[in-house]
């Protein structure tokens, strides 16, 4: 019997001032909060075609996993925890049933079933995959966690991970055992700034 595949969509209650704060701080509260929600609807929606997967919504603040309007009732809602994102990552991802997890940020334009398909395709053969940002971040990460070694590398993933910077892929990847077969997908974008909204369509993505 083929193992459950799980994907985790990473994301925070859409609400204005607490979401996109760099953005904001270029466009203004109400334009990033209307991109953030806007763009977090599509890429549910998105991954909501994807057939053979369990999808779940990993939601901070936690209270949110049982509140609040701003989703899908239909996709189930978990807490990430309290910790960095590397915690919260390794929280999720210890929770799951057995099988290949695919962790995605909510807010990536480019994002689409097609890359998380691709995703799982390399897991087949990977034992990890990275989707890695224009920004020296990155937009997916997807273990296989085979029975044969999921106990060796939890202690030390994600640790010591610079998050706010350019360094958060080459950090994250230094954490997983030399001896991992890691798989890279295509670059893609994410929006921090004005510049980066301006550059893939600015009003499009605001829903103007």
């Amino acid at each position: 019997m083929r193992p459950t595949r799980h994907v985790a969509i990473f994301a925070r209650a859409p609400r204005i001032g607490t979401v996109k704060r760099r953005l904001a701080g270029d466009i203004g509260d109400y334009a990033a909060w209307r991109y953030y929600r806007n763009e977090t609807a599509r890429v549910i929606a998105e991954l909501r075609s994807l057939g053979g997967v369990e999808l779940r919504l990993a939601v901070t603040p936690d209270g949110f996993a049982w509140r609040g309007r701003f989703w899908p009732q239909e996709v189930l809602r978990i807490p990430q925890g309290p910790g960095d994102l590397g915690a919260r990552m390794a929280r999720v991802l210890h929770t799951m049933s057995p099988g290949p997890v695919v962790i995605v940020g909510s807010d990536i334009p480019g994002l689409t079933a097609r890359h998380v398909r691709s995703a799982f395709a390399a897991l087949e053969t990977h034992d990890a995959v990275v989707g890695p940002a224009h920004d020296g971040g990155y937009w997916l990460i997807g273990f296989s966690r085979r029975p044969a070694s999921p106990g060796r590398w939890r202690p030390r993933l994600f640790r010591a991970v610079r998050w706010s910077g350019s360094h958060a892929l080459q950090d994250t990847l230094a954490t997983f055992p030399v001896a991992w077969r890691v798989r890279t997908l295509e670059t893609l974008r994410d929006v921090d700034t004005g510049e980066d909204l301006r550059s893939l369509g600015g009003l499009r993505l605001l829903g103007r």
